[in-house]
């Protein structure tokens, strides 16, 4: 059993306005007044480093997009992801073998996680894959043997709004 309706409603807006005022992610929202579940979120990251296979090369790609599934039973279920870019990477799969996310911020999902703090661990995990611990898609295993053998460097990105003023 969830949350009542209109608690629920409450707390998913709260925290897809916290998402919109502390990230610079894109967010589209399924039902903008937030009142039928399952709510459907796209989510388009951007000035995100993340690793893709470009003509047999890994490099960077800096904007991704992934949907995010909230259901009655949010917080006490955690949301569904599906990754829908391209990525080259241990811990998700691309999106023609399903798009699953494996991060341990699902798996240690409680009612007190919320959508501002998992998107922030889907922006660690993409500069830190784990070639350790794949999930067992072709892509995602060709993604592991080559971070086992190659440190991922992406390169910093600065997510400041405006650029700094000097005062004085």
């Amino acid at each position: 059993m969830g949350l009542p309706r209109d608690i629920l409603a409450a707390r998913v807006r709260n925290e897809i306005s916290l998402c919109k005022g502390q990230l610079q992610h894109q967010i589209s929202v399924s039902d903008s007044s937030v009142s039928s579940f399952p709510l459907e979120l796209d989510v388009t990251m951007l000035k995100t480093p993340g690793p893709v296979l470009r003509e047999g090369k890994v490099t960077h790609a800096y904007t991704h997009k992934m949907k995010i599934i909230v259901t009655g039973n949010y917080p006490y279920e955690k949301p569904i992801v599906r990754w829908q870019s391209p990525i080259f990477h241990p811990n998700i799969m691309i999106a023609r073998d399903g798009g699953y996310v494996c991060t341990k911020l699902l798996d240690d999902w409680s009612f007190a996680s919320t959508l501002v703090t998992f998107i922030k661990g889907i922006e660690s995990l993409l500069v830190s894959p784990n070639p350790g611990n794949p999930y067992a898609s072709e892509s995602c295993m060709l993604a592991a043997d080559y971070f086992r053998k190659n440190k991922y460097n992406p390169p910093v990105v600065l997510k400041s709004a405006s650029p700094p003023k000097v005062l004085g």
